[in-house]
C-alpha cells in the first residue's frame, strides 16, 4: 500500500537533485544514537561502488525542525568522512549519497520516495542485520513442481506438403500461398528456421511481431519508449513472453498452439499474412487453431484460439494467457514500479506512474470476461528459477492466488475453464492493450468484448489488399511479382513507417533520411503518408541547416549530425512527390525550424 500511495513519476525527484536513474537505499533516521546505522550503509555503499553495484543512498532526517540542527550536522560529518562521498564525474555512474531533511520536503517527495525505493530502512528499528533477520526468507528447500505427463498417443501427422501441394518456393521449411499473399512455414520435429522468421502487424499506433515459433512483443505509441511486453532479439532462444498454454485438466498434459515455448514431435504450421498471423497445431487430440491481428485504428491486440475436439471423447480443459508486462523501454528498468489491479469488469489492468512519457495510460489483458482465475504475479506462475517452457503453477496444478497490487514481478496471467464434447469447437478470446487512460481502457474492454470479431478481420484485410493492390506488376521473374505485389510495400508501411521496428532492433524513432526513401514507395498508392513524413523531416532541420539524423516523435529527442544525403535525399523526395502527385502546394507549407 506504501508503493501504489505514493507513485509518481521520475521527475518528482529532480527537486533533490536524485535522478531516479539508479535504484534507490532509503534510510529514515530522527535519532542521533542511531548515527551507527547510518556509518554501516556508508560503508555498505562504499562496497557496492567498489563491486560495480551502482545505487544511490538517500539519508532522509526526520527529526522535528529546531534551530540546532545536531543531527543534520552529524549526518552531513559523517558522510564527508567516508569514502562515498560524490566524485566529480562519478556521481551518475557509480551512484551518490543524498542527504536530506524531511521538514523541507514535500509530503509527495517523502511518499514517492517511501514508493520506489529498493530497500527502506528505519535507523530507530535497530542494526540492519536485524531488521533483515525479520524479513520473510525464500524457502531454499521449495519443493520442485513435477514434470510435465508423459504425452499419450497422438495420430500421425500428414505428409510434409510439397512445392505441387500449393507452396511456392517452397524451401524445406517454408513457402508462398495464397497466391503469394502468404508466407507458410510448416515445422515438423526437429526443424526450427535459421533465424526468427517474424511478422510485423500494426496500425500506425499500435502493433505486435510474432514469429514462426510464435515468440515476439507488442507496443503502443512507440516501439521502443512503450513496449506492454519485453522486446528481445535473441536469435537462439527466441525466447517467448506473451503465451497461451492449454492444460488438460484430468490428465495433467500441457500444450499450445506454437512451437514456443512448448513443443512437442508433431507439426507446426504458421501462415504470416498482410495484416494478421495464423498458427496450427493438434496436440492429444485437440485442434489448436491460434489467429492474431490488430484493428485498423484501437489499440488492441487480438488473439482467437480455437479448439477443436478431435480425441473422440469429451476433453475437460483449461486455458490460461500469460504476458509479462514492461511499460517502458526495458523490463528491468519499470518492473520495480509496476501496479496492477483488477478492473470491475474482472480484465487485469496495469500501469507505470514511474514512467515520463506515459505514466496516464493503462495496460490491459482480458479472456473476453472468461476469466475465472488470475494473478499479476510472475513468481507465483513461474515458480522460483523458472521459465514459460515449465511454468510452475500449470505443472503442480496450483490455483492462481489473484494476487495484484505492486512489489509484484508483474505479468498478467488469465485463465478459464472448458468443458469440449465430442468434435465441438470452442473459441478464447484473449486481448491485450493499452488506452491513453483508464476510462479509454475500459471502453476499449468493453467494445472488444462484443465486437463483431471477424468484421474486424475482414476490415483489416480488405484494407491491406486494396493498399497493396493498386499497382501490380507482371514479369517474368514469378518471385519479383510475389515480392513487388504485396509484400515490399506491407513491409514499407507496417514496419518502416508505422512500426519503426523489427526482430534486430526496436528504436521507435522516425530517421530522417531512412523514412523519406521508405515513403517513395508509396507514392501512387498512399501519397498523403510522404507528404506528411516530409514536412515532418523539414521540421527537424536547424536554421544552420543541418537536421536531427534521427529522433523520437513524442518527445523529439534524437542526434544532430552533419550527414550530408538527409538534406539530399529531403530535395529528392519533394521532388518526386510534387511529379507524381502534382501537389505543387507543398512547397509553399510554413516550416519551423529547430534552433540550439
Amino acid at each position: 500500500h506504501l508503493i501504489i500511495r505514493g507513485a509518481g513519476p521520475q521527475s518528482g525527484l529532480w527537486s533533490q537533485s536524485i535522478s531516479g536513474d539508479l535504484p534507490l537505499i532509503l534510510l529514515r533516521i530522527d535519532e542521533l544514537e542511531d548515527l551507527p546505522r547510518v556509518r554501516q550503509l556508508l560503508r555498505a555503499h562504499e562496497y557496492w561502488r567498489l563491486k560495480g553495484l551502482c545505487v544511490d543512498l538517500v539519508i532522509v532526517n526526520e527529526r522535528s525542525s529546531s534551530y540546532m540542527q545536531d543531527l543534520q550536522t552529524a549526518i552531513e560529518a559523517t558522510v564527508r568522512s567516508s569514502q562515498s562521498r560524490p566524485r566529480i564525474g562519478e556521481e551518475c555512474a557509480l551512484g551518490s549519497v543524498f542527504t536530506l531533511r524531511a521538514d523541507l520536503m514535500s509530503l509527495e517527495t517523502r511518499a514517492l520516495l517511501q514508493s520506489v525505493a529498493r530497500v527502506a530502512l528505519i535507523a530507530r528499528r535497530g542494526p540492519i542485520a536485524d531488521q533483515l533477520a525479520r524479513l520473510p526468507m525464500l524457502d531454499a528447500n521449495a519443493p520442485v513442481p513435477p514434470p510435465l505427463m508423459p504425452p499419450g498417443p497422438q495420430r500421425a501427422a500428414p505428409a510434409l506438403p510439397r512445392i505441387g501441394d500449393g507452396l511456392e518456393f517452397f524451401n524445406g521449411l517454408g513457402g508462398f500461398a495464397q497466391n503469394g499473399r502468404e508466407y507458410v512455414t510448416v515445422l515438423d520435429a526437429g526443424q526450427v528456421t535459421p533465424v526468427p522468421w517474424i511478422n510485423v502487424i500494426a496500425n500506425p499506433a499500435f502493433g505486435f511481431q510474432v514469429s514462426a515459433h510464435g515468440s515476439g512483443y507488442t507496443w503502443a505509441q512507440n516501439s521502443r519508449e512503450n513496449q506492454l511486453t519485453p522486446w528481445t532479439n535473441d536469435p537462439v532462444l527466441d525466447p517467448a513472453v506473451e503465451v497461451l498454454y492449454v492444460r488438460d485438466e484430468v490428465s495433467g498434459e500441457l500444450f499450445g498452439p506454437t512451437a514456443q515455448p512448448l513443443r512437442d514431435n508433431r507439426r507446426y504450421v504458421a501462415r504470416h499474412g498482410c495484416g494478421y498471423s495464423h498458427f496450427e497445431h493438434e496436440a492429444h487430440g485437440i485442434g489448436l487453431d491460434l489467429l492474431q491481428y490488430v484493428p485498423l485504428d484501437d489499440p488492441v491486440k487480438i488473439s482467437r484460439l480455437t479448439l477443436h475436439n478431435r480425441s473422440g471423447q469429451p476433453r475437460r480443459l483449461s486455458v490460461t494467457a500469460y504476458a509479462e508486462w514492461v511499460l517502458g523501454t526495458s523490463r528491468s528498468a519499470s518492473a520495480p514500479y509496476l501496479i496492477t489491479e483488477r478492473d470491475a469488469s474482472g480484465a487485469l489492468l496495469a500501469r507505470n506512474p514511474w514512467s515520463l512519457a506515459c505514466s496516464g495510460r493503462v495496460a490491459f489483458a482480458d479472456l473476453a470476461g472468461r476469466q475465472t482465475a488470475w494473478t499479476a504475479d510472475r513468481s507465483e506462475f513461474l515458480g522460483r528459477n523458472g521459465g514459460t517452457s515449465a511454468p510452475a503453477a500449470l505443472l503442480a496444478d496450483t490455483p492462481l492466488a489473484g494476487a495484484v497490487g505492486a512489489g509484484f514481478d508483474p505479468c498478467a496471467v488469465l485463465q478459464c475453464g472448458l468443458e469440449l464434447g465430442i468434435g465441438e469447437r470452442v473459441e478464447v478470446v484473449w486481448l491485450l492493450g493499452q488506452g491513453t487512460s483508464a476510462e479509454e481502457t475500459r471502453t476499449l474492454i468493453e467494445r472488444y468484448r462484443t465486437q463483431d470479431l471477424d468484421a474486424v478481420l475482414a476490415t483489416v484485410t480488405e484494407h491491406w489488399r486494396g493498399v497493396l493492390g493498386a499497382v501490380q506488376v507482371r514479369t517474368p521473374d514469378r518471385a519479383m511479382d510475389i515480392l513487388l505485389n504485396g509484400w515490399l510495400l506491407y513491409q514499407t508501411l507496417a514496419c518502416r513507417l508505422w512500426a519503426r521496428s523489427a526482430f534486430y532492433q526496436a528504436s521507435g524513432a522516425y530517421g530522417f533520411r531512412d523514412q523519406l526513401q521508405d515513403g517513395l514507395a508509396l507514392l501512387l498508392t498512399q501519397p498523403d503518408i510522404p507528404r506528411h513524413h516530409l514536412l515532418r523531416a523539414a521540421a527537424r532541420q536547424f536554421v544552420e541547416g543541418d537536421v536531427q539524423h534521427w529522433w523520437l516523435p513524442d518527445s523529439g529527442q534524437g542526434v544532430r549530425t552533419r550527414i550530408s544525403d538527409d538534406r539530399v535525399w529531403l530535395a529528392f523526395g519533394t521532388a518526386r512527390y510534387v511529379l507524381a502527385t502534382g501537389d505543387e502546394a507543398i512547397l509553399d507549407e510554413p516550416v519551423t525550424f529547430l534552433e540550439g
